[in-house]
């Protein structure tokens, strides 16, 4: 194994390993391990790379649409010619099996040849005008320059699917990661280097997060795209306000799979174990509450802890690992502590899981799979944990299950289980969700298509698919009339 690799911040077009404090990223599968190391920037890197990105705001706007979109899918090259390579980094920086790793790594090359593309797609409208001789145009132009924050959980593929359509549209970025995953920031960052992104369009800040608001503030940010806790994202929406910037924020879940009584349970078994234990259940879209209906929950509940139990819980990067650890040993701690108050509780049963490892896993951040029931309200109910914990409650029929659903301040994403075209359309026309699976996990996103949540999960204009352009554009209504008719 090779020693840690040398982190750097991408400045204006200038990779620098500030003089701050020192990062040190590490595996949380073996904390003692060393991933990669550098230095955080600061006050004097941020108003840098906001001036570069300023003066580099005309030129990339003016960059044709086409050319913008063949430098990312330049980078979208770079990124499958080490998918594996990277994805390896990213299971050790972030903790998801390797699968996943390569996998996201490619999901990120993804998203950024859709973005690249959408300059072959419309991107303006054309109306008719009620005078004669007129026609009314809505052209679209670039925001400036754009602050993007992310999390730790996808730490390559959400900062891709904030950064391609933002450059796509014409708009220069600078981008605060998590601090957790300094590493695949700086592969992305990379890779959009290599496709010939030019000086100025993309600096990353390796920054703390008490340094992060003098980014979001910088009067030569124009808007501010974030992805993370409810909490945080709050303080952001508030602060956006008072600045009069727009905001675009995807926050917390709580996903609720409802298992109605003709549901396919074999099925619904393997969805929802998918759903709430891949990634470690570090998903916003993961599933954590399932309400099934009282004629089919023994059945249901049986064969979901069957099925748990077989979940292989491991080493992230050894072959057959079906389930990693959390992204550091106090996120576990921080998710055992709230399963253990649960077991307090009345009416609250521990069906599977919930004991930490006392085995060669106990030093890493590893957390046992956990189902637990429920007779009503609880903690686990309501507060979003992102570890791999799973609350279940039963419902005395369909429609209750339903409604149950739409219990939570959250309302990102759902499942429903049905084979009954009734149940879907109620579903549908009831469930304050901002993305609604039928027969399949909570989890998973397209880039084709929009993403975002109701509710306490997301506030600002979707991401993803065409809607990504509502937010890093700006319109212009053209009315467009000759100033003289030419002769005949």
């Amino acid at each position: 194994m090779t020693g840690p690799v040398a982190l750097r911040s991408l400045v204006g077009g200038t990779w620098v390993d500030p003089d701050g404090p020192e990062i040190v990223d590490v595996d949380p599968a073996r904390p003692c391990e060393i991933v990669a190391t550098g230095h955080l920037a600061g006050a004097p890197e941020i108003e840098e790379a906001v001036r570069a990105a300023v003066g580099a705001a005309a030129s990339w706007a003016a960059t044709p649409f086409p050319v913008r979109g063949e430098i990312l899918a330049r980078a979208a090259t770079v990124l499958e010619a080490h998918a594996d390579e990277w994805g390896t980094e990213l299971c050790r920086e972030e903790g998801k099996t390797r699968a996943e790793g390569i996998g996201e790594v490619r999901r990120a090359a993804e998203i950024l040849r859709f973005h690249g593309s959408a300059g072959l797609r419309p991107v303006g409208e054309v109306y008719a005008s009620p005078r004669p001789d007129e026609q009314i145009q809505v052209v679209r132009r670039p925001v400036g320059p754009v602050a993007v924050v992310t999390p730790f959980n996808f730490p390559i593929a959400i900062p891709a699917w904030k950064i391609a359509p933002a450059l796509a549209y014409g708009n220069p970025v600078v981008w605060k990661p998590a601090s957790a995953v300094p590493l695949l920031a700086m592969r992305l960052a990379e890779a959009l280097v290599e496709g010939g992104l030019p000086p100025g369009v993309l600096s990353l800040l390796l920054i703390g997060n008490t340094d992060a608001p003098a980014l979001l503030e910088h009067p030569g940010i124009r808007r501010v795209t974030f992805t993370g806790s409810t909490t945080v994202g709050r303080r952001i929406i508030a602060r956006c306000g008072e600045l009069a910037r727009p905001v675009q924020t995807e926050m917390g879940g709580k996903n609720a799979a409802a298992v109605l009584a003709d549901a396919d349970l074999d099925l619904a078994v393997d969805q929802i174990v998918a759903g709430a234990f891949r990634s470690t259940g570090q998903k916003c879209t993961a599933t954590s509450r399932v309400i099934v209906t009282d004629a089919v929950a023994e059945d249901f509940l049986d064969r979901l802890v069957r099925r748990v139990a077989t979940i292989r819980v491991g080493d992230p990067g050894a072959d057959g690992t079906d389930m990693g650890p959390l992204v550091s040993p106090a996120a576990r701690d921080e998710v055992q502590a709230a399963v253990d108050a649960a077991g307090t509780r009345a009416g609250v049963r521990l069906l599977c899981g919930g004991a930490p490892y006392t085995d060669e896993r106990a030093g890493g951040a590893y957390l046992a799979p956990t189902v637990v029931e429920l007779d009503g309200d609880d903690a686990l109910w309501r507060d979003e944990l992102f570890g791999p914990v799973l609350a279940v409650r039963r419902a005395a029929t369909d429609l209750e299950a339903l409604q149950l659903v739409n219990d939570s301040v959250f309302g990102l994403s759902a499942a429903v289980f049905t084979n009954g075209l009734d149940a879907v359309a109620a579903a549908v026309a009831t469930l304050d969700v901002g993305v609604l699976h039928v027969n399949s996990e909570t989890a998973g996103a397209d880039p084709h298509v929009p993403f975002g949540g109701a509710k306490d999960s997301g506030f600002g204009p979707k991401e993803q698919g065409v809607a990504a352009r509502e937010f890093f554009t700006t319109t212009t209504t053209v009315y467009l009339r000759p100033a003289r008719q030419l002769a005949p």
